[in-house]
């Protein structure tokens, strides 16, 4: 049930409760949601506290709703948990999605001028790939990687290849941990054209800088993530030791 002592609004709570039931299979792809007055009957909630909550899930691509007909429920996004350290291809991979990514140019050497990039005035080999599910694409990195702790990268064949397996391989070293944030982005003209959205569309954007033993600060991604098409998630681990 709700709990209307929570800080978290209520359409919100009944939001996550329906979305919990999709998830779980218990309201399947194609499934007419009951209608607003049962729903509201049932929660204890008014009819517009339903719609607030239908409409928030159809913002995010769950519910669609037919005029006369009702609210059904869309094919769940999948989910990839895309922020562990394990690295994008693996990531699909571990989620059973079957990805293609493809470089949208060489790599090449560039010096960091942006003073609020982590790799500020290093200089750094710039990699950007374009990943599609079922030729759909989903998401677009712009990863740079310290020259100086990964030197001739821009000379290994990467097109097709796991980034973070390629750098275990070629330079034994892996990520000790990273830094993350999260925005929302307004998309420009490039980067619009390359994930097949219109300029100025509203994507999830995700900055992750990467340490490592030997190297801090030695990576750092930008990635634009298309929510509409999948649902990318993040597993956190509790602490046992309180």
């Amino acid at each position: 049930m709700l709990d209307a002592t929570s800080p978290l609004p209520l359409y919100h709570q009944l939001a996550e409760e329906l979305l919990a039931q999709i998830r779980s299979g218990a309201i399947g792809a194609g499934d007419k949601l009951p209608s607003e007055h049962s729903l509201a009957e049932r929660y204890g909630v008014g009819r517009p506290t339903v719609r607030q909550a239908t409409d928030s899930l159809i913002q995010r691509g769950l519910l669609m709703r037919k005029r006369g007909s009702g609210t059904f429920v869309r094919q769940v996004p999948a989910q990839v948990d895309l922020f562990s350290l394990a690295g994008t291809l693996v990531s699909f991979d571990r989620s059973g999605i079957a990805l293609g990514s493809r470089l949208l140019r060489r790599p090449r050497l560039q010096v960091v001028e942006d003073a609020s990039h982590p790799l500020h005035g290093r200089e750094v080999t710039r990699v950007e790939r374009l990943s599609e599910v079922d030729g759909q694409p989903v998401l677009l990195e712009e990863i740079d990687f310290d020259a100086q702790a990964f030197p001739g990268l821009a000379r290994i064949p990467l097109q097709g290849r796991s980034l973070s397996e390629v750098v275990d391989a070629h330079y034994r070293m892996r990520p000790q941990c990273a830094d993350q944030s999260f925005r929302v982005a307004l998309l420009d003209a490039a980067r619009a054209v390359s994930l097949d959205v219109k300029r100025g569309t509203p994507l999830l954007q995700v900055d992750r800088t990467l340490h490592f033993a030997r190297a801090e600060r030695a990576i750092f991604a930008r990635m634009f993530c298309r929510t509409d098409r999948l649902s990318f998630s993040q597993r956190l681990q509790g602490n046992t030791h309180g």
